[in-house]
């Protein structure tokens, strides 16, 4: 029970609660089963790229360049589709992309050492400008209708297939990561690097593979996008990285890595899909939906920040607290 209080996931999770219950103190009608339904189901693409962007956080690094997989994956698996070619295929080249993306990010970030946040925006503009080569510019449209019905179909009560398939693969990602030993080993080298290898942990192989999994799931992101939106413009997925970044760290992922859940992460990803439903129902424009996710990004990374110079200020007199008591022990031996 101290560790479930304890834990980062739980104060995203009444912070959600608690968002909700205030729109709907200001407007009943939002507490409707249909309405807060549809936040959670809105929220799939969202939690899938921001889980992507759990695993480069939880090894200290970012990866600014998943909106633009995810946007170029949909290019090719939407065109794919609209020329008539199996779906299975435009899956699999889809996924591929993502991963060749996670290989050359993990390249560079993890062996040759380029600061992330510059090596990922390199591969966000060439994959931005490759969309536009790839499109000439265009949409890509009239895609098969029983594809665009894959993100709407539900099973029971409104909730959709796609958020229940979601729900489970966020389960089975960290089970995985909490109970094997690879999967510890994000957490491990985002926490100490050095001390990572020391241990004889991989951590230059677990970077690169931290990437890897990014890209994949960055890509399946773009997949589910194309099933949502039903169309292609050459600018999808523009801006979902500063979304990814901002439901991490409202979900409990620290900026430095080693710290936070998938979980978290998926619970933030909730929270920043579900702002432009709450901002109809409290008649704020949606116009303003960049612009508060800003200012969360903002609050959210000073008050990590903070929490951060805390704790480790805290370790730090722990440690002198005792070290002046073995040298005490030390002299009164003596």
């Amino acid at each position: 029970m101290k560790r479930i209080l304890k834990a980062r996931e739980l104060t995203s999770f009444l912070f959600l609660v608690a968002l909700f219950l205030i729109v709907g103190i200001i407007n009943p009608s939002f507490l409707k089963p249909g309405n807060i339904m549809a936040c959670f189901n809105d929220s799939v693409v969202y939690i899938i790229i921001s889980v992507a962007m759990a695993f480069a956080i939880f090894i200290g690094e970012i990866d600014v360049s998943v909106g633009a997989n995810l946007g170029f994956t949909a290019t090719v698996v939407a065109t794919m589709l609209r020329d008539g070619k199996n779906w299975a295929l435009a899956f699999i080249i889809g996924l591929c992309i993502g991963a060749l993306i996670g290989l050359f990010n993990g390249w560079g970030v993890a062996v040759m050492g380029v600061p992330s946040l510059i090596f990922t925006l390199g591969t966000n503009g060439v994959m931005r400008g490759m969309m536009y080569v790839y499109t000439g510019g265009d949409w890509v449209e009239n895609l098969p209708q029983k594809f665009k019905q894959l993100y709407t179909a539900s099973v029971f009560g409104g909730v959709s297939n796609m958020f229940l398939v979601t729900v489970a693969g966020v389960i089975i990602i960290h089970l995985l990561l909490r109970r094997t030993r690879p999967g510890r080993y994000f957490i491990a080298v985002g926490d100490n690097p050095q001390g990572a290898n020391l241990v004889g942990i991989p951590a230059v192989r677990t970077r690169v593979a931290a990437y890897i999994i990014c890209g994949i799931l960055a890509s399946a992101a773009g997949i589910v996008f194309t099933s949502r939106i039903g169309f292609i413009t050459a600018i999808s997925g523009s801006g979902y990285e500063m979304k990814a970044v901002a439901a991490c760290v409202l979900g409990g992922i620290s900026l430095s890595g080693g710290v936070g859940t998938v979980i978290g992460a998926s619970i933030g990803a909730v929270i920043m899909a579900s702002i432009s439903r709450l901002l109809v129902f409290m008649e704020i424009g949606s116009t303003y939906d960049n612009t508060i996710t800003g200012i969360m990004l903002i609050v959210i990374v000073v008050s990590d920040s903070l929490m951060q110079h805390k704790a480790a200020e805290q370790n730090r007199r722990a440690r002198l607290a005792a070290r002046t008591m073995t040298a005490e022990g030390g002299a009164g031996n003596e």
